[in-house]
């Protein structure tokens, strides 16, 4: 099948990223402070060079946090998008919320991925056609018909600045009439999409923009588990583009979209 070999790159990746992690004791890893004030420590700089080893082959491009933004990329059909340790802040803490993040996207689509959280030992891998599996095993979106009751993954840091508060069942919210659901603060965006996309979230959102190496690899996973993605703009759901900045991400099974949208509104 079509992206047979390019799983296979991907798991293997992964696992070596795994491997090479195991050195390192989260909550126990110094770091400095990248311009914006992000943290960054040797395990993101370790795992991007090794990805990038492992990855692109020839006329392949290349695009991750870490490494500076070569341009060539965007005259590629095939292009790698990475986030060696998303979750660093989460990993600097001690917090199993972190992840390492791969995705192929062949002319702008996100067609395969991958996403592992070796604090937490899950896997999850997926591509177009070939389903997704959380350890090996089949996995697909949450079957919830409505948003009530609703598990949602929210960013740590978002709920932390108060930003959720307008949300019904929200930490801190005033109880304000809406759906009912139940908000998770959790690192880690790749990691939020990967268990979405696995069935073990219903629904993610994000309140502020995000690169597409923060989410790439989700949300090819959350297509191939038969979920659904909105962004910003029509535009921001194609990947690899010049400014690769999403101003805002939806992930959740098809059937909750119009009452997250509707939620959304109702509460902004």
């Amino acid at each position: 099948m079509a992206y047979d070999d390019d799983l296979a790159r991907i798991a293997a990746a992964l696992a070596a990223a795994a491997q090479a992690l195991s050195r390192f004791t989260p909550g126990e890893v110094a770091s400095r402070a990248k311009a914006g004030g992000d943290p960054v420590t040797e395990a993101d700089t370790l795992v991007d060079a090794l990805l990038r080893r492992a990855l692109p082959r020839a006329g392949e491009g290349w695009l991750s946090e870490e490494t500076h933004d070569d341009r060539s990329r965007l005259a590629c059909r095939r292009v790698w998008v990475v986030d060696p340790l998303d979750g660093t802040r989460e990993f600097v803490q001690g917090l199993p919320e972190w992840s390492v993040s791969v995705a192929l996207v062949v002319d702008g689509d996100p067609v395969a991925g991958g996403i592992c959280n070796p604090a937490r030992g899950e896997t999850v891998l997926g591509a177009r056609g070939h389903g997704v599996t959380l350890n090996g095993a089949p996995v697909r979106v949450s079957p919830r018909a409505g948003l009530a009751g609703a598990e949602v993954l929210a960013s740590r840091t978002e709920v932390e600045r108060g930003q959720w508060r307008r949300f019904a069942g929200a930490p801190g919210s005033p109880g304000a009439p809406g759906a009912s659901f139940h908000v998770v603060a959790m690192g880690s965006v790749a990691y939020k999409l990967a268990r979405v996309a696995a069935g073990l979230a219903d629904a993610t959102w994000t309140l502020v923009p995000k690169h597409e190496w923060d989410v790439a690899a989700g949300v090819a996973l959350v297509l191939a588990a038969g979920g659904r993605i909105v962004a910003g703009t029509p535009e921001e759901e194609r990947f690899n583009r010049p400014e690769p900045l999403l101003t805002r991400l939806i992930a959740a099974p098809p059937q909750l979209l119009p009452e997250i949208e509707r939620e959304i509104a109702r509460s902004g």
